[in-house]
Formats: structure tokens, sequence, C-alpha cells
């Protein structure tokens, strides 16, 4: 005789299985979320910089847009006056287990601008593309004067770095138009020139992060 018998759950057991699985999985998503960590850096036009920490193993979103001025003057056409305080900028959402602060700044020093330039980078001039660091504490605070000091000593720069190192106060995502530009504009003669080879020397210099 077969004594094997078909074993069904009640269905309210199945619901609060279903219930405890969203649960469950609301809590690690929001665990790994917590684990992630912020920089913003400016390093003249947003779109070649955000392209070059898009490739950078361990970064897991990017934003263009801009910071150092009002929400109310966060604008394209207003931040190009050079006169609202504003940089164009990137936020990184990075796992701090896969690349450090400090790693993404060498990315920052080394490939995405040049950080001897005073308010220029490339075509661009002005205040809005300075070359800056927001620091959100004293770690990264730390962090980048220590770098800043051993680039300088070692005199890996012709020049004197000029980056400024700012306190967080708030990022203003730029309009949709600018954000992933790069990708989306890969023979653009403004990218084809000025920052396609970030992402070549980003590659040639630092393989180990280049994904």
């Amino acid at each position: 005789m077969n004594i094997m018998r078909k074993f069904t759950l009640p269905q309210s057991t199945l619901k609060l299985l279903l219930i405890f699985s969203i649960i469950l999985g609301a809590n690690k998503l929001a665990f790994a979320e917590d684990t992630l960590q912020t920089a913003v850096f400016g390093g003249g036009c947003f779109w070649g910089v955000d392209a070059v920490f898009k490739h950078v193993k361990g970064v897991t979103e990017v934003v263009s847009g801009y910071s150092g001025g009002s929400e109310s003057t966060a604008d394209y056409e207003t931040v190009s006056t050079g006169k609202t305080g504003h940089a164009e900028s990137v936020q990184i959402r990075f796992d701090p287990k896969l690349v450090s602060y400090s790693q993404l700044l060498q990315v920052f020093f080394k490939v995405a601008h040049n950080p001897t330039m005073l308010n220029h980078q490339g075509p661009d001039s002005g205040t809005q593309y300075r070359s800056v660091i927001f620091y959100m504490d004293e770690s990264q605070f730390k962090t980048a004067t220590d770098l800043i000091h051993q680039l300088t000593t070692s005199h890996v720069f012709p020049s004197p770095i000029v980056t400024q190192l700012t306190p967080y106060k708030k990022f203003y995502p730029a309009e949709s138009y600018h954000q992933n530009y790069l990708a989306l504009h890969p023979y653009q003669p403004y990218i084809v020139i000025n920052d396609m080879p970030k992402i070549e020397h980003l590659k040639e210099n630092f393989p180990d992060l280049y994904h």
C-alpha cells in the first residue's frame, strides 16, 4: 500500500511565508544599501567624469549634477553663467568592500580631470568647471588631504594642484538629457575629443579597477 500522501500547506501559512520572504528580501536590500558610501567630485564637464566612474569596479551608480550652490540656481542654463557657486559635479555611490574612497580619488586626480587647471578643463572655462572635492565627513577630508600632499611631494604633476576641498551640503541632479551622456552620444565630437581618451587612460592606468 502506498503510504505517501500529498502534503499541502494551509493557505494562511502560505500567505505568512510569502510575507516573511518579502520582508526578508526588503531587509537584505536595505542592508546592502546601507553598506554603500557616497562621493561627490567636480572636475570640469560632468559628461566625461560621469563616464569614467561608471567604468570603475565597485561603483554602483553615478549621477551628473550640481553642487556648491542653491536649489533655486541648480539648472544648466543658470549654472552656465558661472555666478551660482555651483560646480558641475558627479555623485558616486560605491561599495567600499570593492573600491575605496582613496582609490576613487586616485582615479579622479589621474584620469577624470587635470587637477592643476584653475577653473578650466579642456575647452570649458568658468568656476562651474573648477576642480573640487565635496567631502562628506572628516575621514574623506583627511583621505583627500593626505593624497594631495602625497601627489604634491612626489611631483606627479608639473604644476600645483588647485583642487578645492569643500564640505558637502547638497547635490542636485542635472537634467535628464545630461545623464549617461557619453554612453548615449559616443560619436559626438566633444565626447570623442575630450572624454573617450579618459576611458582609455582608466583602462591603461587602473586595469584592476576597470570594468
